[in-house]
């Protein structure tokens, strides 16, 4: 279908072929529907469709069944039979099994390219929102974060952070003064979070070298938009964490790309899947920098696509942006659920062959019901589609297969070591030595003269038979001797020298002074 990504065959015996129009992806969309109702094949065919059409895609992998995506799926499968019969049900004439370039990234540096962040670019509200921080609590944060640009202390990871957030309290009665109350229990309470964060693995995403927003949307030699694929299976167990770095990532493309109006299709498709963990008890802030975005990240050429369970699960707002519908089967066990029903049905634009709450609750594995923006942006006519078969492998692959993947990367080698550079924790160290030096060089003078003062002192308790000696026999004798070349002699010149230095201070408060004051 030329100018569009095709979905599948819709119509009375789904002859009529669906698509999604390229100068409208930037638009946004939602795709829907109960577990195991196909969303996730969905999300392939239309990463394969954009990949065809020289669109990159970014997506997460959060069973590790869309890794399939890199491998040709096969006549042998236990799926070819229907798959065969599905493209001939919706027209699907060339189809054929093919591999598409793609790109695996890991948070953990595991199942693929490394993927970092510095905190700094993360910021304070994002890192408040991972770290499950209170408002008095995020207000220190954002007093770290401003001292940190005026005290050029640059936060590049996470022991950035914790030196800074120590300096903060050593020195908080003249912060305070400032920029507010900064109490030690807030300092303790964010200390304590980013331990928790460390445990989970998350210290790694934040350091250098940190991910190249250019490296996710390559154009393959081929013409091929290359698709990279986040493995989420293990991010997944911190929720927060998951959600709020796809977040970042959505949140860096808005401020980094340029404006370029209506494109004829998107500079990148951004597929946000398991969306409800983006506005679960999310603070309004938060909520309202997501709509700010996907409202006008769609004039950089950006598409944003979230996948959910329910409709419900995205804020109003949020949902009012998304253009292009794809909605699988919702269950009505509940009253709730029957509620959410009626009103999805009722942001479609109805078709009179059939109740759109109706198809919606009724329709099977691998159909849904669609509405995609026609001419001028008004939204299509509500259809039920039959989805059409993937080209890649549905599925899951093979570590060797992972593995020689991302050996064939571009980015090959580009992000696997880390990088730690002079920073806020190393600029804090300094200067805390260079402190240390300064005032043991002033106390130097004073404490040599001490030590004079109190080895003066000493000797005139100390009687004088041990600094002279007077002959025993001769014409000198009775004469006193000013040079002693003795043994005694010496010793006592040593003990002179040494009682000057520190060693010898010690020496002289800790026994003559004793001694002394015994007295």
């Amino acid at each position: 279908m030329d100018g569009k990504v095709f979905l599948g065959g819709g119509g009375a015996d789904y002859g009529v072929k669906q698509g999604l129009r390229l100068d409208y992806a930037n638009r946004h969309g939602l795709i829907a529907g109960a577990t195991g109702t196909g969303k996730t094949v969905t999300v392939q065919i239309l990463a394969e469709g954009f990949s065809k059409a020289g669109v990159p895609v970014f997506l997460s992998d959060v069973k590790s069944d869309l890794a399939g995506l890199a491998v040709a799926g096969s006549a042998e499968g236990k799926l070819h039979e229907p798959f065969m019969k599905r493209a001939g049900t919706i027209g699907f004439d060339d189809f054929a099994y093919e591999a598409f370039p793609v790109t695996f990234w890991d948070l953990f540096g595991r199942k693929g390219h490394p993927v970092r962040t510095t905190v700094a670019e993360m910021g304070p509200l994002l890192l408040a929102r991972m770290l499950d921080l209170s408002e008095a609590q995020e207000g220190v944060l954002n007093i770290a974060f401003r001292l940190s640009d005026e005290e050029g202390l640059p936060l590049l990871d996470l022991k950035d952070l914790r030196a800074l957030l120590v300096w903060v309290g050593e020195n908080a009665p003249d912060l305070s003064l400032r920029y507010g109350h900064i109490s030690a229990a807030s300092i303790g309470a964010i200390q304590r979070q980013l331990l928790v964060l460390e445990n989970q693995g998350g210290a790694g995403i934040f350091g250098e070298p940190a991910l190249d927003l250019a490296d996710l949307m390559q154009v393959d030699p081929d013409g091929r938009g290359r698709i990279s694929v986040l493995a989420a299976d293990q991010l997944m167990s911190s929720p927060k964490l998951y959600a709020t770095f796809l977040l970042w990532l959505l949140s860096e493309l808005f401020e980094e790309l340029p404006e370029v109006g209506d494109p004829d299709k998107p500079k990148l498709v951004f597929f946000f899947d398991e969306a409800h963990l983006l506005f679960d008890d999310a603070p309004k802030a938060l909520i309202d920098k997501v709509e700010t975005v996907a409202r006008l990240i769609r004039s950089k050429g950006v598409g944003v696509y979230f996948c959910t369970q329910n409709p419900d699960d995205v804020p109003e707002d949020v949902l009012g942006q998304l253009g292009n519908r794809i909605q699988h089967a919702l269950r009505s066990f509940t009253a709730r659920d029957q509620k959410a029903l009626k009103r999805a049905a009722e942001t479609y634009r109805s078709n009179p062959r059939f109740d759109t709450a109706e198809a919606i609750r009724d329709v099977g594995t691998g159909e849904a019901v669609t509405s995609m923006l026609e001419d001028k942006g008004a939204p299509g006519i509500v259809e039920r589609t039959l989805i059409r078969p993937p080209s890649s492998q549905l599925g899951a692959i093979t570590e060797d297969q992972r593995a020689a993947a991302i050996a064939a990367s571009p980015f090959a080698g580009k992000y696997d070591t880390a990088v730690d550079r002079d920073s806020a924790y190393e600029k804090l160290t300094k200067r805390a030595a260079d402190a240390a030096k300064e005032a043991e060089a002033a106390a130097e003078p004073e404490a040599e003269a001490e030590a004079e003062r109190e080895f003066d002192h000493a000797r005139r308790y100390g009687g004088g038979a041990s600094s002279r000696r007077y002959e025993p026999s001769g014409k000198s004798r009775g004469r006193r001797i000013e040079k002693d070349d003795s043994f005694g002699g010496a010793i006592s010149e040593a003990l002179k020298k040494e009682l000057r230095g520190t060693t010898g201070r010690r020496i002289v408060r800790g026994i003559l002074g004793g001694l002394f004051k015994a007295r």
